[in-house]
């Protein structure tokens, strides 16, 4: 018997949404056949089986919200799918059949009846966990509240489904450091410290009458209300700063220009300007390795792979795979891998261990047209580039008027960790691997 698990799909999910189950109970499905669907704020995609058998039961319903490494099915190895399992047929058997009790045995005059025992087959009976406060805990949450000795069941959760995440935890700790002492005498008849949360926002008025009758409305999807959550956090956990610079891709422009066609025609995808861009920033992060890293809590992670997110647009929302050993790839290498991962990621095609493990992110707006924007930190990293669109551009050069391949790219950090002058070398130098470009793409 195999258990069929909820995978993790990015080191900030904690939980998914089952929204599809492509099998029913009792049929046959192949190792890798795809099983059932998930979403998250990272992802909408398939789930495929993890070995061939039959499945024989489904503890998830759809819709059903759970967290990761939550057994959502199990599958009998072996069978060929011609009969349900035995416990599919007693699932549908009557009640009566499935919950009366056997008749009891004929009572002996001789002997008086042994006396029921307290609790009985406590063995045979599973207990349910008791539930956490505020929903499944994170690692990190249940040992900052052992370090700190917090009583959870005080603290307020506003994570998915109301999780306490480590921010609402920092958050209690600095509210009760910030309450003032108080008087000895005085302490018997103080009453119990509320919980530190920050206030909820006052509700927004009902639309009129009027206006509700003209509009339409719908529910958010599950893809679209966990990325708002994602970007909800991200905002309150990062103190978000973004610089600017302006880099001139005319070195760049003609590189391409130059091998453009030759991939076209040898490998089948258009060279673009976006593995430029991500060969600098793989250049410019080895040389400040700070803005490669993360943070736990006071504690400073410098990861040593340099793994580099893509953020990819959906039809409904946007997700963002992850290029592994970004470092160990030049220009084509990397151009293949961004196809890929967006293509199977449209697809719905991207294995969990595909959205996991970036260390820094690079979103390309310039590619729907955009200038420049002020992205927002993809958790539980620490910047993220953004790359505007590349347009020719007059520009001043020694006192001349010259025709210039001009782009502007944008880097969002976390102000905890870095500082503005760092995020400027950091920039300064991916610019200066642009505006001098002189490796091959073949």
């Amino acid at each position: 018997m195999t258990d069929v698990v909820m995978p993790q799909m990015g080191e900030s999910i904690v939980e998914g949404t089952l929204t599809k189950w492509l099998k029913k109970p009792g049929e046959h499905v192949e190792r890798d056949e795809p099983l059932f669907e998930i979403s998250t704020d990272k992802v909408d995609t398939e789930i495929p089986s993890p070995a061939a058998g039959t499945l024989s039961e489904v503890l998830v319903d759809e819709g059903k919200t759970v967290g990761i490494h939550t057994i959502v099915a199990r599958i009998e190895e072996g069978g060929n799918g011609a009969a349900p399992p035995a416990s599919v047929q007693a699932k549908a058997a009557p009640p009566l059949q499935r919950t009366a009790p056997p008749p009891p045995p004929p009572a002996q005059e001789a002997a008086p009846a042994p006396p029921v025992p307290a609790v009985p087959r406590v063995a045979d009976v599973p207990l349910a966990p008791a539930p956490e406060p505020g929903g499944p805990l994170s690692p990190l949450v249940r040992r900052m509240a052992r370090e700190h000795n917090i009583d959870l069941n005080r603290v307020r959760g506003t994570g998915a489904g109301g999780r306490i995440t480590k921010q609402d935890v920092e958050a209690y700790l600095a509210q009760a450091a910030a309450a003032p002492a108080a008087p000895p005498a005085a302490v018997t008849q103080a009453p119990p410290p509320t919980t530190a949360v920050r206030p909820a926002p006052p509700p927004l008025p009902p639309l009129a009458p009027a206006v509700q009758a003209k509009a339409r409305i719908e529910p958010m999807s599950t893809m679209r209300m966990k990325i708002a959550e994602h970007m909800v956090l991200s905002v309150r956990t990062s103190p978000h700063v973004t610089t600017v610079h302006r880099v001139d891709m005319t070195k760049v422009a003609k590189m391409r220009e130059r091998y453009k066609a030759d991939v076209q025609a040898r490998y089948g995808f258009s060279l673009t300007y976006l593995p430029f861009v991500t060969r600098a920033a793989v250049v410019a992060l080895r040389q400040y390795p700070l803005l490669n890293a993360s943070l736990d809590g006071n504690n400073i992670i410098y990861h040593n792979e340099i793994n580099i997110g893509i953020a990819v647009a959906l039809e409904n929302g946007l997700i963002v795979p992850v290029i592994r050993g970004a470092d160990e790839k030049n220009v084509l290498g990397l151009q293949h891998s961004i196809v890929d991962l967006s293509t199977r990621a449209r697809s719905r095609q991207l294995k969990p261990e595909e959205v996991q493990g970036g260390t820094f992110s690079i979103t390309n707006f310039g590619s729907f047209g955009s200038v420049m924007g002020t992205p927002i930190i993809n958790q539980p990293q620490v910047a993220i580039l953004g790359v505007g669109t590349v347009d020719k551009t007059p520009v001043v050069i020694d006192d001349a008027i010259g025709i210039r391949s001009l782009s502007y790219l944008s880097c969002t950090f976390d102000h905890r960790l870095i500082d503005g002058a760092l995020a400027d070398q950091f920039m300064t130098r991916l610019k200066q691997v642009l505006e001098d470009w002189s490796e091959d793409v073949l």
